[in-house]
């Protein structure tokens, strides 16, 4: 360092600084910031978004993401978060740009939504219902702390599956197959008998 080099001190962090997240959507198309998730519901988020990773590469069928923001194309301004999404090479070409943009303008193919404790199941069930208006194949809301795994067809055709349970992708991940129990958390020995 020269004698002419003058270092100014960094800007002290408030606790806003730190704790401002840039995870929210638009709903009606107002910013709303979305509470962090649980942590069993980002390790169920991770682990199915590896799953399908894996499943897209070896397929070479299309991408997984997670926390992507994603312009739904509806009447009303909607950007929404699924916590992991799938996108199909016939929606988004293999050899395509990645967007740098802060939303995405392509339509997923499938929409998972991990349900955290602080959820409200009102506001998940619309979401569902705006991802099937949106053009959105199939939905799966899973329940961690419940080990229940719901797939959405449609908003009316609706299947649930437990640890114990095979998920598969039906028509659209054709060839995906899941055994639940790779996804829950292990569960705690039971406790001992007296």
């Amino acid at each position: 360092m020269s004698a002419a080099e003058v270092l100014t001190p960094m800007p002290k962090l408030v606790r806003d600084d730190v704790e401002s997240s840039e995870n929210y959507e638009i709903v009606n198309g107002v910013k709303v910031e979305l509470p962090p998730m649980s942590v069993d519901s980002q390790i169920i988020a991770s682990r199915l978004a590896r799953h399908l990773s894996n499943y897209g590469v070896a397929t070479n069928f299309g991408e997984a993401c997670t926390e992507v923001l994603f312009k739904l194309p509806l009447a009303v301004e909607r950007n929404r978060r699924p916590d992991a999404a799938f996108v199909t090479y016939a929606k988004w070409p293999k050899d395509s740009p990645i967007p740098s943009t802060n939303a995405w303008g392509v339509l997923p193919d499938l929409c998972v939504e991990v349900v955290s404790p602080n959820d409200l199941g009102d506001e998940t069930e619309t979401k569902v219902n705006e991802y099937f208006d949106s053009g959105v194949r199939l939905v799966w809301v899973v329940y961690p702390r419940h080990e229940r795994f719901y797939v959405y067809d449609s908003p009316a055709q609706v299947r649930r599956f437990t640890r114990a349970d095979t998920l598969d992708g039906g028509a659209v991940l054709p060839g995906f197959q899941l055994p639940l129990a790779e996804l829950f958390p292990q569960l705690p020995p039971p406790p001992a008998q007296p």
